[in-house]
């Protein structure tokens, strides 16, 4: 049976999307499925003898069981500048194209378990080429979106922006994971009642403020199960 994908999104950059990406890939692995990370794109990537490589999928691969054989199905495109992926990749006379994202992403599906968890880079509508969006990758192959809520002021604008985005770009908002990143924010809870109300999906789980994805894991079963209960 084919593994069971799901494409992580976030209102932004820097909202977490990583940490709740490996903290799912763990509450997937805490329910006894084989749960395995991947980073199609990645700008701001380190060189290393091995080639270039992004922390953020390293760590979905640390987080990964089994893990992918190769690093580039976790991570078929990766550039070293640290800026928006289209202009990291004309500057070394590159484009980002469906079709390797694509074949990575059906190698770890066929040989690496019962769930692919994807992470994109930036927010729904950053550019990866002069003629794509992040958004492309789940319409392409056809993923149910998690959205990434960076607790923080100005999320409930933005939260709400991107999942009216994801919706009309026909994707499944399939429910929202709350990051407390801001500690200090004022009104948390009062904020989550509004996020709530105003996302007609899910909440499937809230990760507290500087809390390590394996402890996080436990916040996420609702997300989990989602997952889980997803048609392979």
């Amino acid at each position: 049976m084919k593994a069971k994908g799901v494409f992580i999104t976030g209102t932004g950059t820097g909202v977490g999307k990583t940490w709740a990406a490996c903290s799912l890939l763990h509450a997937l692995r805490a329910a006894n499925l084989r749960a395995t990370g991947m980073k199609p794109v990645a700008s701001g990537c380190t060189e290393t003898p091995e080639g270039l490589r992004s922390d953020d999928a390293l760590a979905l691969i640390a987080a990964s069981d089994p893990r992918p054989e190769r690093y580039q199905d976790c991570n078929p495109f990766a550039f070293a500048a640290p800026v928006s992926p289209h202009i990291a990749a004309a500057e070394v006379e590159e484009e980002v194209t469906l079709p390797p994202i694509e074949d990575a992403y059906d190698h770890i599906a066929v040989m690496h378990g019962d769930a692919i968890v994807v992470e994109g880079v930036g927010g729904w509508l950053a550019p990866i080429s002069e003629s794509l969006r992040v958004s492309a990758i789940p319409r392409h192959l056809q993923l149910p979106v998690i959205l990434v809520v960076g607790l923080k002021l100005g999320c409930l604008n933005h939260a709400q922006l991107t999942a009216r985005a994801i919706r009309a770009d026909g994707c499944e908002l399939l429910g929202w994971i709350c990051n407390r990143i801001d500690p200090d924010m004022l009104y948390p809870k009062e904020n989550l009642v509004t996020l709530n109300r105003s996302l007609a999906s899910p909440c499937l789980g809230v990760i507290g403020h500087g809390v390590e994805p394996v402890s996080a894991a436990a916040s996420l079963r609702d997300a989990a199960n989602a997952v889980r209960e997803l048609k392979s």
